[in-house]
């Protein structure tokens, strides 16, 4: 049993919520979805049901923090990507060619997939996304890179959801080819 104490009850919490998440990701993913109960999560987290309980009143929720916070990573990850590029383009490039490459390798557990995006929990994720994007794209029209006849917001929904495709890739290659052919259809003529 892991060892979850620790020096406040803040941090303690803290220990609890990260070892419940992670322990409950590794079930499902080694045992699917339907044999993973409270009971057992309990068990392999160390820490007693009651405790669990007042945590989260069920897996569902437990699975819902545990990608809430994957979504809260890889927003991270593609903010990351846009400072470390240089000119506008090359921050778009860069933030696409991330999204597109996390998108190809998340698991594609249609059960799972289906349980954690329902409900409006990821609205607040999918806004932060589109604007990221869309401002990406804005700063590179200015630049004279993107086209200019389309709203941001526009060519943000269209990158994305052409870019949602590379989940269904068969390779890394294929992902690249796709990010390149996102990023042509965007690029000003001329």
């Amino acid at each position: 049993m892991p060892k979850l104490w620790d020096e406040t009850i803040e941090a303690h919490r803290n220990a609890v919520r990260e070892a419940t998440l992670r322990t409950t990701a590794a079930l499902v993913a080694e045992h699917g979805l339907a044999s993973v109960t409270m009971s057992r999560i309990a068990k392999e987290t160390g820490i007693g049901r009651a405790t669990l309980y007042k945590y989260f009143p069920d897996v569902e929720s437990i699975l819902v923090a545990w990608h809430d916070q994957q979504v809260g990573g890889h927003l991270q990850r593609l903010a990351a990507a846009r400072d470390r590029a240089g000119t506008p383009a090359e921050k778009l490039a860069e933030v696409l060619r991330t999204y597109a490459v996390t998108t190809h390798e998340r698991p594609h557990d249609t059960e799972f997939a289906a349980l954690v995006h329902r409900g409006g929990h990821m609205a607040g994720a999918e806004q932060r996304l589109r604007e990221l994007v869309g401002d990406l794209l804005a700063d590179a029209a200015r630049d004279g890179a993107v086209r200019g006849d389309v709203p941001p917001e526009e060519l943000a929904a269209f990158c994305l959801h052409a870019l949602g495709a590379a989940g269904g890739l068969p390779s890394r290659d294929a992902v690249e080819r796709l990010v390149t052919v996102t990023l042509d259809a965007v690029r000003a003529s001329g």
